[in-house]
């Protein structure tokens, strides 16, 4: 192993300190060289070709989890284990999401809905909980706002839309984005803050239309609706916080990019079981379909 280990580094090192550090005459290091080269040292090195290649791909962002389950999902046999040591090896990190809290706008005449959600996050079915929420983004020509609507199912995000503004109209074009897409789905419970959009004649009009029951948060407490919080964490860690944006219009177009091409449909995620929400929709649809 100390052999293996010199033959790595003699490319920053020389051979004759290697030796004298690691207490190995230069004949047996390089009479080790001439019975070729260590058959782990070489596998490690053709692993690692292979976990850049998913760590780039998944915009370098995945920790060693999900580039174990990418390489697992090519029918690469390799424990969790070694694979977290070769990224530590290599230098290769996930970025991390770091918890944050943002302050709504509850202070309004509106009625509030109860908390009929209770944080129970994990809806047995598709579209029977949509969370949305609004959070905020800053580029040189000043804030641009997003609106979100995930399905709880599947984590995936069913409507988004972006202004400069925290009108009605924000929320609201996320909502009727999801409710094109998902064909207006009964018995959907629509979960929010208190928030002055949400509470709003014009929203609550619209969650009526359609027959869509109506919870909001507590008061002050952003984790009973952690998984759109979560969301936006992982927006900003993964793509936003990145790089400075100088105009809005690059905020929307990435995140919209963001959002369609690699949130829904690529990244993995640890709560589906490592799989994509599309994924694990698509999964849960052939299921019910195989067995009905």
């Amino acid at each position: 192993m100390k052999s293996d280990f010199i033959a790595v580094q003699k490319a920053h090192y020389p051979v004759t300190l290697l030796c004298r550090v690691l207490q190995v005459s230069r004949s047996a290091f390089y009479a080790g060289i001439g019975r070729g080269p260590n058959k782990r040292l070489a596998a490690d090195a053709e692993l690692g070709v292979q976990i850049r290649a998913f760590h780039r791909r998944s915009r370098q962002t995945y920790g060693s989890p999900r580039v174990h389950r990418d390489l697992k999902e090519v029918g690469i046999r390799v424990g969790h284990n070694r694979v977290a040591r070769l990224m530590r090896q290599y230098g290769i990190f996930g970025r991390k999401t770091k918890r944050w809290c943002k302050t709504t706008d509850s202070a309004h005449a509106h009625p509030v809905a109860h908390n009929v959600l209770a944080r129970q996050f994990r809806p047995a079915l598709p579209d029977r909980v949509w969370a949305t929420d609004i959070t905020y983004i800053w580029s040189s020509e000043g804030w641009v706002y997003l609106a979100v609507v995930l399905d709880l199912f599947a984590r995936r995000v069913v409507g988004w839309a972006m202004a400069d503004h925290l009108r009605t109209e924000l929320p609201l074009n996320a909502l009727k984005m999801a409710l094109g897409r998902r064909c207006s789905p009964s018995e959907l419970l629509h979960h929010s803050d208190r928030g002055v959009q949400y509470a709003s004649h014009e929203y609550q009009r619209e969650l009526r239309a359609h027959g869509i029951d109506c919870s909001m948060s507590r008061r002050a407490n952003c984790w009973d609706n952690a998984v759109v919080e979560s969301f936006f964490a992982t927006l900003k860690i993964e793509l936003l916080y990145r790089r400075s944006w100088p105009t809005r219009q690059e905020v929307r177009e990435a995140t919209a990019e963001y959002i369609e091409a690699f949130y829904n449909s690529n990244r993995r995620h640890s709560s589906l079981g490592y799989r994509t929400p599309i994924a694990y929709e698509k999964e849960f649809r052939q299921t019910a379909a195989n067995e009905a």
